[in-house]
């Protein structure tokens, strides 16, 4: 029958020879590093092992050194795809409200920001666990501020708030989200819903021409 092998292992004539799936390099690489997040995450940075990575994606240990030196630039690749997320679901969020509707726009800026983060905060703790406060600026924090930023700019040229200074207004506000979210997490709250509506309330009226 058409299919079977001869004695050899050889196929018989009439059979295409069976070809290995490799996997496209943006999927290993995928696999990586979400192998790599889940260790970090529940055995922590130090007791996982390259060995550890590469068995949990199920890959050969030579195909992680072809993509990473070394365990610290799988933190910085998990760093940077933190952020792309974060901004990436917190611009869809913004982008299904109308355009003037600015106050609508930093709510949605502030829901998109708490679910990520609520969602997602053992991750952030692992990426930024490294984070020196000695380092007052960040590329990951700068993207973050630009794009709080820009709605703030947006509102204040509409009239609608008075900000003076749309980057430092954005600081405030982030790193107010920042504290609130993390204090809620301490306390064993993670619903989204309760911290949207006191961080809207909040800011809105700190922004209020």
């Amino acid at each position: 029958m058409a299919g079977k092998m001869g004695g050899t292992g050889v196929p018989l004539r009439g059979e295409r020879p069976r070809q290995r799936r490799i996997q496209p390099a943006e999927v290993r690489v995928d696999d990586l590093m979400s192998a790599a997040a889940e260790l970090f995450i529940a055995r922590g940075i130090e007791a996982t092992t390259v060995d550890h990575i590469v068995a949990r994606a199920g890959v050969a240990k030579g195909t992680f050194y072809h993509y990473f030196d070394t365990k610290t630039d799988v933190i910085r690749a998990l760093r940077e795809r933190f952020s792309q997320d974060f901004l990436s679901r917190v611009a869809a969020a913004i982008d299904a409200c109308p355009r003037d509707d600015h106050a609508a726009r930093l709510s949605a800026w502030i829901s998109g920001a708490v679910a990520t983060y609520l969602a997602n905060f053992q991750l952030h703790d692992v990426v930024f666990h490294d984070f020196p406060y000695s380092q007052r600026q960040s590329r990951e924090k700068d993207a973050v501020i630009a794009q709080l930023a820009t709605l703030l700019d947006e509102g204040r040229a509409a009239g609608v708030w008075a900000v003076p200074q749309s980057r430092a207004v954005a600081l405030i506000l982030f790193d107010g989200m920042h504290g609130v979210v993390d204090d809620a997490i301490a306390a064993g709250e993670h619903a989204p819903e309760p911290l949207c509506h006191l961080l809207s309330g909040l800011f809105l009226r700190m922004l209020a021409t």
